[in-house]
């Protein structure tokens, strides 16, 4: 199917890139978004200069008129009037991950995940680029998959992260190799429930076939019935507990056995990132990379290089004998967990921000065990003290920075600050890497 027009909903990076895919194509092209036209229309001036059949309207079901495939912006809830409308008129919804699967034509490597997905891609591109491998880096980070396929397709592979809101209007997509890191409560407000939430993150697997491979967590308990429903074949990573086939830890090493018979080990101390949660997602890399035909000594010497992203449990220094760490990208309450876990020190812990229905009291446990106090801040956080205060020391204060100076006169020497929000940032900032560069910014002027 190739539309004769397109409403895209979202004028965002996402949107852009369609719109110069469908303006190459001909397509007439039909844009709106939640934000007035003056904000965002200079960034499609280029579609003049293609002498594209272009137009803008209104940000509601009007926009539908003479319409024959919508492509949302991954941010777009599948309850927003405009999908709705086009679901009752029978309009096809593609995401544009599935509208630029429909075109790939290199072999594509696919991770999904509530948390650890955007480190796993950014891995296996350093992995695959380091066997002299081309390979594009995409996705939901980085460039959109459709900026690809506008180019040569002349990678040896694309390495994708892919959200549950990009799943959730795929249809065809099809990865040759798909990663599922994780699936713990998050989006539960865009989704409805865990339950749809999960089935939106199981669609990466949906159209592989027998030659295709799914990688699945060992430790997660609805892996073997995944497993047995998927038509490619799987291959497992474990931090407690031995697979099959997969890899697994055995005292001070890795291990990896291949269900082709390949038996592998790799040292343990290659890993410089911090927590269960990174060694899992090196597993999971290590497992994709050999299938992409990598060779161990050079997996090795790429994982032993890597040394994280921003915002993700991003050590900033130290001020008197306290470490600062910045994981505003853990916006959920299961990012929170892992960054707990991640820590053997005494831990004061930064939580608050704008509430993603996220489920707190999951965290007591861990924070019983390791924070010796929980500095609240933001939208939610008098919500998240009726949930924790009668467990932990708590104290409230309005901003992210009022937050750290309490956190700051509060630790001692040899304590760890973490900024590990478990929510989203939109009521102070744009987005969490505003979050967190502010932060940083902060924590290097503590006096």
């Amino acid at each position: 199917m190739h539309p004769t027009k397109v409403a895209i909903i979202g004028a965002g990076k996402t949107g852009v890139a369609t719109a110069a895919f469908f303006a190459k194509r001909g397509t007439a092209i039909v844009l709106t978004d939640q934000k007035p036209a003056s904000e965002w229309k200079n960034s499609l001036s280029f579609l003049d200069n293609r002498r594209a059949h272009w137009s803008i309207a209104p940000y509601d079901k009007t926009i539908l008129t003479g319409v024959d495939l919508v492509v949302p912006s991954p941010g777009i809830y599948p309850d927003n009037p405009i999908l709705v409308e086009a679901l009752r008129r029978k309009i096809p919804i593609w995401s544009e991950l599935e509208l630029a699967s429909r075109y790939l034509k290199t072999p594509m490597l696919a991770i999904t995940g509530t948390n650890g997905k955007t480190t796993t891609t950014t891995l296996l591109g350093e992995i695959l680029r380091k066997a002299g491998k081309k390979v594009f880096v995409g996705g939901n980070i980085g460039d959109p998959l459709i900026g690809y396929i506008e180019g040569p397709q002349d990678a040896s592979w694309v390495v994708v992260e892919v959200s549950s809101f990009q799943l959730q209007w795929t249809y065809t997509f099809h990865p040759q190799i798909a990663i599922l890191l994780n699936v713990t409560p998050d989006h539960i407000d865009y989704h409805g429930s865990l339950a749809s939430y999960r089935k939106a993150k199981e669609k990466i697997f949906a159209n592989q076939t027998s030659g295709d491979l799914a990688i699945l967590n060992w430790c997660e308990k609805e892996s073997p019935s995944l497993a047995a429903r998927s038509k490619a074949q799987t291959e497992f990573f474990s931090s407690s507990g031995k697979p099959e086939y997969g890899i697994f830890i055995e005292r001070n090493r890795l291990l990896y056995t291949g269900a082709d018979g390949t038996t592998e080990e790799y040292p343990l101390e290659m890993i410089k990132l911090p927590g269960t949660h990174n060694l899992e997602n090196v597993m999971a890399a290590i497992v994709a990379a050999r299938h992409c035909g990598c060779a161990p000594a050079g997996i090795i010497e790429a994982i032993k290089e890597f040394r994280g992203l921003p915002h993700r449990i991003e050590y900033v220094c130290e001020k008197k004998g306290v470490a600062f760490y910045d994981d505003s990208k853990g916006t959920n309450v299961g990012a929170v967990i892992r960054a707990i876990e991640s820590f053997n020190r005494p831990l004061i812990l930064l939580l608050g921000g704008r509430d993603k229905e996220g489920d707190f009291k999951t965290l007591i446990p861990y924070i019983k065990s390791s924070v010796k106090e929980v500095v609240l801040f933001g939208e939610a956080g008098a919500k998240i003290n009726k949930l924790l205060g009668s467990t932990i020391r708590t104290s409230i204060r309005m901003t992210l920075q009022e937050a750290l100076n309490e956190a700051f006169e509060h630790a001692a020497p040899g304590d760890a600050v973490l900024l590990s929000p478990g929510c989203a940032s939109f009521d102070e900032f744009s987005n969490y890497k505003e979050r967190g560069d502010r932060f940083k910014e902060w924590v290097r002027e503590l006096k």
